[in-house]
């Protein structure tokens, strides 16, 4: 918490091992809530410096997220900043809120990228002037090329989705999730989306919509017809977050466009996909029913931004028990980036030692009974940890990379 790297020695070592197997470089999270935990634009960028020289000095290269979230692991917890806790405890409206009340402190709702209620300042002002600090800060290692790429943080784990699905308010899989809009700024937006189209009044917090009973059916009793206010509301839901990704990407791409090129990432839900409802994709902002567009319009606003795609757990098996169906979705998300013409880069959900896992990634990566160019830009390996450089282990994922590398551009951990 105080932007030091831990066990300088011991990361030094690692670079070294991963540089003999010919890794290309590694991904680092730039953390809001570490680096201008303390008061607004105060921001600290030691440890980050240090272990820019590192790389460097072993000649590996660097992507960068910026991560505008909090991070709750096992064994590690990075809040939001304190300045902008001690803010949601008077307005905790800041936050994303579903239709219970619950709070969800995760993120900031992008209900507030355009009001003035951080110390005077928008969530995007707030994300702008973080990005550009550490484009000035470390200028020199863009231009030495040193970094590569900017991942732009855009919600729940860095992830352009709502936040659906948290564990912290009792969310198991494979639960459909709950809609996040409760709080008084995307409320007050519903109403004024609401208005423009003439209702007279808007939901209620069963998300009915009270005038018209019978067009209550999709969200009073789970029923799987559409209705007009429900049509009307998912295409507001998933445009807000995408309209969020726009404004956050446009100005991201002044900030870096000249330095690297810029990336967003997409989590992969699976469940519930052979659904009618597409349910969890529905609630965390990705599908909507009124219009069957899943991530065609996602990709529409990347290409316009100039921004490639990251796309999670690409490589992990399928959930029959959910109506899932892992490889249609996958599928549908790359072809949709490449039908746009933007890069598509991925990274693995969980740790891998096997050489059956290794396959499947870099079928994913290099599919080869693909008529097109349908192959990944790069690959992020996740992650870090003492079990990759056990003997066997770093083996396996030495002819990992090996393979990787037959006409692969790039490959991070």
């Amino acid at each position: 918490m105080e932007c030091q790297l831990v066990d300088f020695m011991e990361i030094y070592d690692q670079l070294e091992d991963l540089d003999s197997i010919n890794v290309d470089g590694v991904t680092v999270v730039a953390w809001w809530g570490i680096v201008e935990a303390d008061n607004p634009r105060q921001y600290n960028w030691s440890g980050y410096e240090v272990l820019l020289k590192m790389l460097e000095d072993r000649n590996l290269k660097l992507q960068v997220v910026m991560a505008f979230h909090e991070y709750g692991g096992k064994d590690v917890y990075i809040p939001l900043p304190k300045w902008i806790k001690e803010i949601g405890e008077e307005n905790p409206d800041i936050y994303f809120t579903d239709r219970d009340g619950r709070r969800n402190p995760e993120t900031l709702t992008w209900g507030i990228d355009e009001e003035r209620v951080l110390r005077g300042r928008t969530a995007l002002e707030v994300y702008v002037e973080f990005m550009k600090s550490f484009r000035i800060e470390f200028d020199e290692f863009f231009k030495n090329g040193v970094i590569t790429k900017i991942e732009v943080g855009l919600g729940a784990c860095g992830e352009l989705r709502y936040p659906s699905y948290p564990a912290k308010h009792g969310w198991e899989y494979p639960g459909i999730g709950e809609f996040q809009c409760y709080d008084k700024y995307l409320k007050k937006s519903l109403e004024k989306a609401a208005e423009s189209r003439a209702w007279s009044s808007p939901p209620d917090d069963a998300g009915c919509y009270n005038s018209q009973p019978q067009d209550t059916g999709l969200f009073c009793d789970g029923g799987g017809y559409q209705t007009a206010y429900g049509s009307f509301f998912l295409n507001w839901y998933s445009k807000c977050l995408i309209d969020h990704a726009d404004r956050v990407l446009a100005m991201a791409k002044l900030v870096f466009s000249k330095r690297t090129p810029i990336a967003a990432k997409l989590s992969g839900i699976p469940w519930w996909y052979k659904s009618d409802s597409h349910a969890a994709e529905l609630t965390a902002g990705y599908y909507n029913t009124a219009t069957r567009e899943g991530y065609a319009p996602i990709a529409s606003m990347l290409k316009k931004n100039k921004t490639a795609l990251n796309f999670t757990c690409a490589e992990l098996e399928g959930f029959p028990e959910a109506m899932a169906d892992h490889e249609g979705l996958v599928s549908q998300v790359l072809n949709a980036a490449w039908d746009a013409g933007i890069p598509v880069a991925s990274e693995s959900a969980l740790p891998c030692h096997d050489r059956q896992g290794y396959n499947k990634i870099l079928e994913l990566a290099k599919p080869r009974n693909d008529p097109g160019d349908g192959h990944l830009s790069a690959f992020t390996y996740h992650w870090l940890n003492d079990d990759l450089f056990e003997k066997e282990n770093f083996r396996e994922f030495e002819l990992f990379v090996k393979r990787m590398h037959g006409t692969y551009s790039s490959f991070l951990v």
